[in-house]
């Protein structure tokens, strides 16, 4: 039988698409308002359109992209309201897998200072891609260190580096900043301080929209 010269040879496929599509998204490919072609990108990945639709589907229900008959598939212009609403989910998570991580811990913070050396590098070679990277993982250090795998499989259907570098885009630009607001955690851990869960959820919403500027929901009878 022939070789298959198609750059997805792997299954699953659906996953591999969407990790494609989300690369785009992470590195500007694709910005807020593009046109996502189903045909262009099956053409690019030597598959169908149905598996590239599926996985713009998957990518909807994260609302990372909208679609419309006969219009496509869209990136989603960033929504203040929708950004806040993905930060209070993933500040609950993670505010939860702490509490739970600073036992199982013991004051071993190990793995997060050096996720956190990392982060601190990348600011002094101004590498925002690269502190992205190393900030998941120090929060990702601290979700499998809760032991708690249900919630380490939602927080990582949430699609957290897609949301972080387009937040960041919006409401962060100074990495070193970026870089020294993990210290406390850090501490946190290292003292196994019981108010950890609560410091986590706060470190996690500062990094998108506070309540007070989000747009005002009109009243109902107007």
């Amino acid at each position: 039988m022939a070789q298959h010269s198609s750059p997805l040879m792997r299954a699953p496929l659906r996953d591999q698409i969407r990790q494609h599509l989300l690369d785009g998204l992470i590195s500007g490919r694709w910005r807020p308002g593009d046109r996502i072609v189903e045909r262009q990108v099956a053409a690019e990945l030597d598959v169908s359109q149905a598996p590239v639709r599926e996985a713009l589907r998957e990518l909807e229900t994260l609302h990372l992209v909208t679609s419309a008959p006969n219009k496509g598939a869209r990136v989603r212009e960033l929504d203040l309201k929708d950004v806040f609403e993905y930060y209070s989910v993933r500040a609950a998570l993670e505010g939860l897998a702490a509490d739970q991580a600073v036992v199982r811990l013991g004051g071993d913070v190990s793995s997060l200072e050096t996720h956190h050396a990392a982060m601190r590098a990348d600011a002094d070679h101004a590498d925002l891609a690269a502190q992205i990277g190393h900030g998941i993982a120090f929060h990702r250090a601290i979700m499998e260190a809760s032991d708690n795998e249900l919630a380490l499989d939602l927080w990582d259907a949430l699609s957290v580096e897609v949301w972080t570098t387009l937040s960041l885009r919006l409401f962060r630009v100074d990495l070193r900043v970026n870089a020294d607001d993990h210290e406390p955690i850090i501490d946190a851990f290292r003292r196994q301080d019981p108010a950890v869960g609560r410091l986590v959820r706060d470190h996690v919403m500062s990094y998108g929209p506070s309540r007070e500027i989000l747009p005002r929901e009109r009243d109902a009878d107007s």
